[in-house]
């Protein structure tokens, strides 16, 4: 096998392309893996409208949330437990770390590495081509942490598991405990929003209060653990919602808050938040302007980016280990084939679903 088909980024805001890319030869220690199911997450569509951070070097084949069955291995790998793994088992895997540097053997916080490496901005002309997961195959670097679908997760929230939910665990993660009597405050509906609300309900919060739109995904909030929801399409005053979070914690504002919408609701997040509580800006990364007179007393700011590889572990088994108590799979709410793949990056961009997945079988 030579080449294979993939979704490809020729120009921002232009219709993807479907185009055959070189399947390269595996490094020792590398895998390729036939991919199943690709799941589309907002920052493919933010890629899509332009590039971000450094700037994408296009052309980029599309999609970070990848899940497929090992088609070969190049020498004997395991997974992160130990256990070996071999072609035909379904897999997720980790981002890669340098693994040398300080903030990976010091300071152990492999997220902020800068030799760090993720997918779906790399170039899919040079070596090793495939590293976008909106493609029939892709490449595994030999760093990556290999993690076993179970039988009882779909490849789609598998999928999901790449990128939303594991960094929803990190979140979680550095959070900490949450007590029984603490209102944890949701800002934002969507994927991320709703797994991070099944989170919260299952780590014993008192009530947990989502903050969203439109009312399509709020429905599927209440379904995944929201004790309440407010429309943002309708309550439109700031003041408004910051009275309603009051309304819900005898005046004080959340014990903790999580934002999983955009930066730009961080400022209004802080006015949600009780003294002396807890902050978790998941995603962080961009810019939000907020000043120090912003912050309430004593209060605690976690800003999470991605995930470490034992997160994409912890989000694969809450999967499994809570499917008969939360609706996973209704937060993949619309199926897709690769030649529909602008189809769905147009749906996710407008919010008419929760989250899509390309399916290549």
């Amino acid at each position: 096998m030579d080449e294979c088909r993939a979704a490809v980024v020729v120009s921002h805001n232009e219709p993807l392309e479907i185009q055959k890319v070189p399947v390269p030869e595996l490094e020792p220690g590398a895998l390729l893996v036939r991919i199943e199911a690709s799941t589309i997450c907002g920052t493919d569509v933010h890629r899509w409208h332009g590039p971000l951070g450094g700037g994408d070097s296009l052309p980029i084949i599309t999609g970070h949330e990848p899940c497929g069955y090992i088609e070969e291995i190049n020498g004997e790998r395991t997974d992160i437990l130990g256990k070996p793994v071999k072609p035909g088992d379904r897999i997720v895997w980790s981002y890669v770390a340098c693994g040398h540097c300080y903030y990976c053997t010091v300071a152990l916080q492999p997220c902020i590495c800068p030799g760090r490496a993720s997918w779906g901005h790399n170039r899919s002309d040079k070596y090793p081509y495939l590293l976008g997961s909106v493609s029939e195959y892709m490449y595994v670097p030999p760093p990556c942490e290999i993690i076993k679908v179970p039988d009882d997760v779909t490849s789609a929230s598998a999928a999901a598991s790449a990128c939303a939910y594991r960094t929803v665990m990190h979140g979680y993660d550095r959070l900490g405990a949450i007590k029984s009597h603490e209102t944890v405050v949701i800002q934002g509906s969507g994927p991320l929003g709703n797994f991070a609300t099944a989170v919260a309900k299952d780590h014993g919060a008192k009530q947990v209060l989502v903050i969203g739109a439109p009312a399509a995904r709020l429905e599927v909030s209440k379904r995944m653990g929201a004790d309440e929801v407010l429309n943002l399409e309708e309550v439109t005053d700031p003041k408004d919602r910051r009275q309603w979070v009051k309304d819900h914690t005898d005046g004080r504002g959340g014990d903790v808050v999580i934002q999983v919408a955009n930066n730009m609701a961080v400022p209004e997040g802080l006015t949600l938040l009780r003294g002396g509580g807890r902050y978790v800006w998941i995603g962080a990364g961009g810019k939000a302007n907020v000043g120090l007179n912003d912050f309430p007393q004593e209060m605690i700011l976690h800003t999470i980016r991605s995930g470490e590889p034992r997160h994409w572990l912890q989000a694969i088994d809450f999967l499994s280990s809570r499917k008969d108590s939360f609706p996973f799979e209704e937060m993949i709410s619309a199926e897709y084939t690769l030649e529909q793949v602008n189809e769905a990056l147009q749906a996710m961009a407008k919010y008419e679903i929760v989250k899509g997945v390309i399916y290549f079988n």
